[in-house]
């Protein structure tokens, strides 16, 4: 409030002069801090009409990020994306929003915070069932899921909970990228030479780590952390035969 009023001071009361001194200055913060960390932020999710975003806000501290206006800017361009169906984060940087673009508005809006602001974890998503999942409603921690066909919200609650608590990579085995796949593959096979397996037996021994590994990491071999004694695959297939996951987006501010 204090630099739109300065601004408007030394604009002499010319609104449209001091929207530029205030463009200014954040173009000058931008630059003078677009080497610097943003670590904190506001991460929201939300779906309408089968088509669901995922993005975050980012900026240098706490303080910006829990203010209200800063959360009400977060959503604005979450609710920007979603009207008009973005799918990358550059379309939606050049949406229009006020009297200029989104981002030309953060801009702005890092000259009045003094932070570095930006755009980070944007995902978008289509399908006939999408859900999301806002951890704690506290911000930081957002996950969707898209199901292949219909069904009760809290079923879909359920999994997007699952991804947030036990971050999945991959929904199946055959979704686990080649590359990580393939370090995962030389860690078992040395740590079973490491101890002292016979040669002829270290590949056997290798695939069955990697068995444990993709319980670990591919989301419908994952325990249900409801109820341990069924897999996410067993849980969907208890409320319909025919349902499952067909991809999943997880963004987090916190290190891991």
């Amino acid at each position: 409030m204090m630099d739109c009023k300065n601004a408007l001071a030394e604009a002499e009361g010319d609104f449209d002069q001091a929207m530029k001194i205030i463009r200014e200055k954040g173009q000058a913060v931008a630059a003078k801090r677009s080497d610097r960390d943003a670590a904190e932020g506001c991460v929201l999710a939300k779906v309408e009409n089968g088509f669901g975003v995922m993005l975050a806000l980012k900026c240098e501290t706490d303080f910006v990020a829990k203010n209200e206006e800063f959360i009400k800017l977060t959503q604005d361009i979450l609710d920007a994306a979603i009207a008009n169906k973005c799918a990358t984060v550059e379309e939606v940087y050049a949406l229009p929003m006020g009297d200029s673009t989104i981002q030309q508005l953060i801009t702005d809006r890092s000259g009045i915070t003094g932070e570095k602001m930006e755009l980070d974890g944007y995902a978008a998503v289509e399908g006939p069932a999408i859900a999301v999942y806002n951890h704690q409603n506290k911000n930081f921690l957002c996950t969707m899921v898209v199901l292949n066909k219909e069904v009760d919200e809290h079923v879909g609650h359920e999994v997007a909970m699952q991804i947030a608590a036990m971050n999945p990579i991959a929904v199946d085995e055959n979704d686990v990228p080649a590359d990580v796949l393939e370090r995962e593959k030389e860690i078992a096979a040395d740590k079973a030479r490491q101890e002292g397996k016979p040669e002829n037996m270290i590949e056997r021994i290798a695939m069955g780590r990697i068995s444990k590994f993709y319980k670990e990491v591919c989301l419908l071999k994952q325990e249900y952390i409801q109820d341990a004694k069924m897999t996410i695959a067993d849980f969907l297939k208890s409320q319909d035969k025919d349902l499952t996951v067909t991809t999943f987006k997880r963004y987090t501010l916190r290190a891991e």
